[in-house]
């Protein structure tokens, strides 16, 4: 799709909220739709950028992954948006930085092994991109952010109370959870693909978390936003 030498950085959110601001962004912007996903590319500050809304859950936002990278060859996929502490220190509108993202709910224990264990490739953590991490902890400083870097964890819950958050947290010391950064992540190492998972806190994954969610979705999208926008600017 792209006819320059340029760096290629694909972007994937999963709802309008955490992406529409992104694609509005794109300059020179042309879109095509692959499998009901809407792939918007062209340039933000002269670098080479893809963006697509994936919609909620692991499937979706592995299908959108493998589809942006087998269409348009990223050199790295960035996943933004919100998600759910699991830290006492990232509190709302704090800033989660993935160094390496898991599938809490991946759970083959019956037969022997350890929980989120990805059979086959017998992985549980994938690492993130370390330059890109490096990168948006410096955009997180700059703009004044409290945040953490660790391990995010991905199911297809929302979680939503406290026995949730220790069985995430007692097993993969997990910062924060979402639905959609570890199959991403997955599907990037089984293409060899940079990436990086980023996101800013809606809530508290506890039992208010659905309140909290829906009173803060705005304010958190709005600060993943301008953490990406940092990050863009600095390509």
């Amino acid at each position: 799709m792209f006819t320059n030498s340029k760096k290629i950085i694909g972007i994937i959110g999963a709802m309008k909220s955490e992406i529409e601001a992104v694609q509005g962004m794109v300059e020179n912007a042309k879109t095509v739709t692959i499998s009901g996903t809407d792939y918007v590319y062209g340039e933000i500050y002269g670098v080479n950028v893809v963006v697509a809304m994936c919609g909620i859950g692991k499937v979706f936002a592995a299908m959108c992954a493998q589809t942006m990278i087998l269409t348009f060859k990223p050199d790295v996929v960035i996943n933004v948006g919100v998600a759910g502490s699991l830290s006492k220190g990232l509190g709302i509108g704090d800033i989660a930085i993935a160094d390496s993202v898991v599938q809490h709910d991946m759970d083959t224990t019956p037969v022997g092994d350890p929980l989120g264990l990805i059979s086959g490739i017998n992985i549980i953590n994938f690492p993130c991109s370390e330059p890109d991490v490096k990168v948006f902890e410096e955009c997180a400083k700059e703009l004044g952010a409290n945040y953490e870097i660790g391990v995010i964890a991905s199911g297809d819950c929302f979680v939503n109370g406290k026995e949730m958050k220790k069985r995430i947290t007692d097993n993969f010391n997990a910062i924060s959870c979402e639905m959609e950064g570890g199959s991403i992540g997955h599907v990037c190492y089984m293409n060899k693909t940079a990436f990086c998972v980023v996101r800013a806190m809606s809530d508290c994954g506890d039992e208010n978390s659905h309140n909290d969610y829906a009173e803060s979705l705005a304010k958190a999208s709005d600060v993943a936003f301008r953490l990406l926008d940092s990050y863009l600017r600095r390509m």
